[in-house]
């Protein structure tokens, strides 16, 4: 048998059909959680402790974007075609109403380079707070977890922070913090990424993308199933994950991934400073697979 892929995961909602795809379909792999999201999964791979990701596009473009071929990983699919809605949290008891407020203050997130790093500037675009380009817009606190997050905006090391809606849902419904905002990130959120080490002939990615399609397949066809694992495996109650089920559409053909979205991706974070306006960024070199337009 074939070497399995360490594939890295966020454990969250998301992660449904790639459970799905190792449990019902034999998917050769060792599933890595790395609740710390997308930026320690882009670490990773640059380290050689993991040879697939299955993250948030704008951390990966932002790496890519900025260190080039020395990001040492490429997008090979597409796994989510949906965007995803960030919710703008604070402290239960905090003075913050509205995400208006929020200029100059401190932005909690859970590493430098990750999706609730990189939003922090497209936020701040959106509402002209950018200054000068790269320069970040708010104070920046790293926290790693989501946890370390929500005590954060309580205890006052933090001011406000962004997480995925349906994760943070439970403790807006709990009290324990208070949500002040959203923002869409205006890409399709979820990509494949791959080791630069891979080669795109590689046997086991034809596996991969099988094994992946047929957990999609199986995650729609079985939804009474997938809210049970996701409302006993993960921290949604059924309500949420069957709220969450009207709103995400996974990609059903998940190998390679469409340039024009890259490019479209680009676009924002150089305007929003999080790629430098001196970097090449081209959009068909970050691609390792490429899509076709018309899939």
């Amino acid at each position: 048998m074939s070497t399995p892929f360490r594939i890295g995961y966020v454990p969250e909602h998301f992660s449904t059909p790639l459970h799905f795809a190792v449990k019902h379909f034999s998917l050769n792999a060792s599933l890595i959680p790395y609740p710390s999201g997308t930026g320690h999964m882009i670490t990773s791979l640059q380290s050689n402790d993991l040879d697939i990701a299955i993250g948030l596009t704008e951390g990966f473009v932002t790496a890519l974007g900025n260190q080039g071929d020395g990001a040492g990983f490429k997008l090979i699919g597409t796994y989510v075609e949906t965007p995803l809605c960030w919710a703008i949290s604070t402290g239960a008891k905090r003075e913050l109403q509205d995400a208006k407020m929020l200029d100059g203050k401190k932005i909690g997130v859970s590493r430098i380079g990750s999706g609730s790093y990189v939003m922090g500037f497209v936020l701040a675009d959106q509402f002209n707070w950018l200054k000068n380009p790269g320069e970040p817009p708010f104070t920046v606190v790293p926290l790693q977890t989501f946890q370390k997050l929500r005590e954060a905006v309580n205890d006052g090391t933090a001011d406000f922070f962004m997480w995925e809606h349906f994760t943070s849902k439970r403790y807006f419904d709990n009290g324990e913090i208070m949500r002040i905002g959203e923002i869409y990130t205006p890409w399709s959120s979820w990509k494949i990424a791959a080791a630069a080490r891979l080669a795109a002939a590689d046997e086991r990615l034809r596996d991969l993308f099988t094994k992946l399609d047929q957990g999609v397949e199986y995650f729609w066809s079985h939804q009474d199933e997938a809210v049970a694992y996701i409302s006993s495996e993960l921290d949604y109650s059924q309500e949420d994950a069957r709220e969450w089920l009207k709103s995400v559409k996974f990609t059903t053909d998940v190998r390679g991934v469409q340039e024009d979205t890259i490019k479209k991706t680009v676009e924002v974070l150089k305007k929003a400073g999080v790629i430098g306006d001196e970097k090449d960024a081209n959009a068909s070199s970050m691609i390792g697979i490429l899509r076709d337009e018309q899939n």
